[in-house]
């Protein structure tokens, strides 16, 4: 089969994929090491673009761990982390939110826009978006999101705009909260009820045997996600990640799916295509 063969089977086997996700809400959780390199996140934008230019309806919610690492390095601000989250004193939150809110995701919504997707950066804390509250004593201003507020983000979608969200909130006092990305994305895709949720990672997705990469799991049932946890196959950093699965499942999104964001095209060979490259996860019976 020649290149251009390949082409168009996969615009073909496409098709069918695209007529399900169009004029549906698909959140995209972006973030973390898959975010490393500016190529990549052309790339990654592009996928987007594309996603849009066929009438999916486009909600990217962000990160930006090794971007704020670096920052508070600079500052002479050392990283603290209890049980694999950042602890956020005020001063760290006020950083969180400036590279966050500010340099990551102002260079999301110019890279879109360079491409032709008019995008809008926003924050949790914009329009009552993430209301939050602490999440552990422990952690200082990490967020546990207590409401939120789809409002902004269902007018940007209606005036054909794609939003871009940092994952930071806030609280009725006024303070900061550091949020984790993968939360903040299940909970704004369940309030959304969108379609499907995709939590773009560095890793293939769920493996039955962690240090091997052939032994994915490309479908979980959320009611086996327990079982997983017992057998030792879902552990460590996976735990948080899959639970979030496990509630935007529960909060009414149809589909989650953890891919490989540094493999370039994974989120169009995920959602158009039969083989996928990830792990979905679905309700099951």
């Amino acid at each position: 089969m020649t290149e251009i063969d390949k082409k168009a089977e996969f615009l073909i086997e496409a098709m069918p994929y695209i007529k399900k996700y169009r004029n549906k809400i698909l959140v995209i959780k972006y973030g973390g090491n898959a975010m490393l390199g500016d190529e990549a996140k052309i790339e990654v934008m592009r996928d987007l673009t594309l996603l849009r230019c066929v009438g999916v309806k486009v909600v990217l919610v962000h990160g930006g761990g090794p971007e704020i690492s670096e920052t508070l390095s600079r500052m002479g601000i050392q990283s603290k982390f209890v049980n694999g989250l950042r602890y956020t004193d005020e001063e760290t939150a006020e950083v969180v939110r400036m590279v966050l809110s500010g340099k990551v995701n102002k260079s999301l919504v110019h890279m879109l826009g360079s491409l032709g997707a008019p995008a809008v950066g926003l924050s949790g804390m914009d329009g009552g978006m993430l209301l939050c509250e602490k999440l552990d004593e422990q952690l200082g201003f990490v967020g546990k999101i207590t409401k939120i507020n789809t409002e902004l983000i269902l007018d940007c979608l209606e005036k054909d705009y794609m939003p871009v969200i940092s994952s930071v909130g806030f609280d009725d006092e006024g303070n900061i909260y550091n949020v984790n990305a993968d939360s903040a994305a299940s909970c704004i895709a369940g309030a959304l009820q969108a379609e499907s949720l995709i939590l773009m990672t560095d890793v293939k997705g769920l493996l039955r045997n962690k240090d091997d990469e052939s032994s994915l799991i490309k479908k979980v049932y959320v009611s086996d996600i327990e079982s997983l946890i017992r057998e030792g196959i879902i552990s460590g950093g996976m735990i948080p990640k899959i639970n979030c699965c496990k509630e935007a499942i529960r909060r009414g999104v149809n589909r989650v799916f953890i891919t490989d964001g540094r493999v370039k095209h994974s989120l169009l060979l995920e959602l158009l295509s039969d083989e996928g490259m990830g792990t979905m996860f679905v309700k099951g019976d």
